[in-house]
């Protein structure tokens, strides 16, 4: 794909990226490099959550994290806690607060329900069945996950059809949890509303955003302070990945959208 060259470009010392569809998957880089993920942790470790949902270790709206807060809350980043500690700083469902801390409750009790320590559970739940060799987390739930791209583009094969949950667990995941909250999106400011669904952000109509002008509302993904990101866009079928090892900026800003109009003006001539 042509769209994939605009990454040798990027102001970074190594970089790769692919773009998945249902006809294969394209790519550009060492797909074999392992990337620090930083949030692209999350989506990762919010899929592990959804599989001990179904396998009955945890229900959504189980009481977790402080006070009135649930898995849903933590996962949809409205539990109230800060970002980076377990401070409480808001009543759970009042706001959107973006938090590694709530990741790392999560983590925390998913190991407590499972028994299982949760970097083993979430290679078991997810890395193991997918065949993500190089994946790991090795730290926080909320930002400690490194990957491969050849790793990333089986995650996001998955995103484009799910075989770990049902589609019913998938759909919610993706969909819009408790809507109309407002918030800030790290790295773009205030959102209003500030859209999310079960660890993963919902684009609707967010701007500025990191991914493309011509991506769908309907859009979900991740993207990290490391200089990575994933999205998957359901009304294209398309999901992109882009790994680095410089850290988001300026440069992210200009240079993702663009990337991303040019994946999807790229995959729609080719349909």
């Amino acid at each position: 794909m042509r769209s994939l060259q605009q990454v040798q470009d990027w102001p970074v010392k190594n970089a790769a990226a692919a773009v998945v569809t249902a006809d294969g998957v394209s790519s550009i880089g060492d797909t074999e490099r392992v990337f620090r993920l930083a949030s692209v942790t999350k989506p990762l470790v919010a899929y592990a959550t959804l599989v001990a949902l179904e396998e009955g270790a945890v229900e959504l709206d189980q009481p977790a994290g402080p006070p009135g807060s649930t898995v849903r809350h933590l996962l949809a980043h409205t539990s109230g806690v800060a970002f980076a500690t377990p401070e409480v700083i808001a009543e759970p469902g009042a706001r959107r607060i973006y938090s590694s801390a709530g990741f790392e409750l999560l983590a925390d009790f998913l190991t407590a329900q499972t028994g299982i320590e949760f970097p083993q559970y979430l290679r078991e739940a997810v890395f193991e069945p997918l065949g993500m060799t190089t994946a790991v987390l090795d730290g926080s739930a909320g930002h400690a996950g490194s990957a491969s791209l050849a790793d990333l583009t089986l995650f996001a094969g998955e995103l484009l059809i799910p075989q770990l949950i049902s589609r019913q667990t998938f759909d919610e995941a993706t969909s819009v949890q408790f809507p109309d909250r407002n918030g800030v999106l790290p790295g773009y400011g205030s959102q209003r509303p500030n859209d999310w669904g079960l660890g993963f952000e919902i684009r609707d109509g967010k701007t500025p955003h990191w991914t493309g002008s011509g991506n769908s509302a309907r859009t979900y993904g991740h993207f990290g302070q490391s200089g990575t990101f994933l999205w998957v866009d359901p009304e294209i079928g398309v999901a992109t990945i882009a790994l680095s090892d410089e850290n988001f900026g300026d440069w992210a800003r200009t240079a993702w959208p663009k990337f991303s109009d040019s994946v999807i003006a790229e995959t729609h001539n080719t349909q």
